[in-house]
């Protein structure tokens, strides 16, 4: 078997997909699910894991029914479920942060709309290649300007997010810079509802703030296939 690469499909794709997924590998001989990931395994080995955006996944359809037994179900009954919980009517608050630069938004329903946001900037210096006091001055000021540029991504995300009860809050840009919002104990309410998928961005700017939920309700595949 060859190593699992990673794939992201869009929900209004992964029925699609998995029919395409076994029609390439001999059909599909079975499903296996728990609530956060469904594995569709095909005749000639191949299988692919499909991770659960904002699980748990429930255990029933849509109308009522239930895919299958706990373990195993029709696949393209549990692909239906999976994309049609990816797209679910939820509110999601986005929190992108880059050293310098900080986007935060609300998107709600099952669009999802923007329905709040706010992005900003704050000039933060490079690392100096000078030596001596010059450096440790240039250091001290860099470290003032980075404390200062993380304040104001979290005063922007503490008012954006406060009209609103989020169901789940994405995160995304650079961890590093992420990581000191998590002291802030008026977003620590938000980052206990923070999603495990990390959006890896660019500069956070309105644009790439739009663009998120393309990022945060794709269904992450690993595919592994016969050598």
């Amino acid at each position: 078997m060859t190593a699992a690469r990673r794939i992201d499909v869009g929900p209004e794709r992964l029925v699609r997909w998995v029919e395409s997924f076994g029609g390439r590998h001999g059909g599909l001989t079975e499903a296996v699910w728990d609530p956060a990931a469904v594995t569709f395994l095909a005749a000639d080995g191949a299988h692919a894991v499909c991770q659960v955006p904002f699980p748990p996944l429930p255990d029933e359809e849509p109308d009522g029914s239930p895919p299958g037994p706990p373990g195993e179900a029709d696949p393209l009954a549990l692909a239906r479920m999976v994309a049609d919980h990816a797209v679910a009517d939820r509110t999601v608050g986005v929190l992108l942060v880059r050293l310098g630069g900080y986007a935060a938004g609300v998107f709600t329903g099952p669009g999802p709309v923007l329905a709040a946001a706010k992005v900003g900037s704050r000039l933060v210096h490079g690392r100096s290649a000078a030596g001596g006091q010059s450096q440790q001055r240039f250091a001290r000021r860099r470290e003032k300007q980075a404390r200062e540029a993380l304040g104001a991504a979290a005063d922007t995300a503490a008012a954006v997010f406060a009209p609103y009860r989020l169901d789940v809050l994405v995160l995304g840009g650079d961890r590093r810079a992420i990581a000191p919002l998590r002291a802030d104990a008026r977003l620590a309410s938000y980052f206990d509802r923070a999603a495990d998928a990390f959006l890896t961005v660019p500069d956070p700017r309105l644009a790439v703030l739009k663009d998120t939920p393309r990022l945060f309700r794709a269904i992450r595949i690993l595919l592994t296939e016969p050598g």
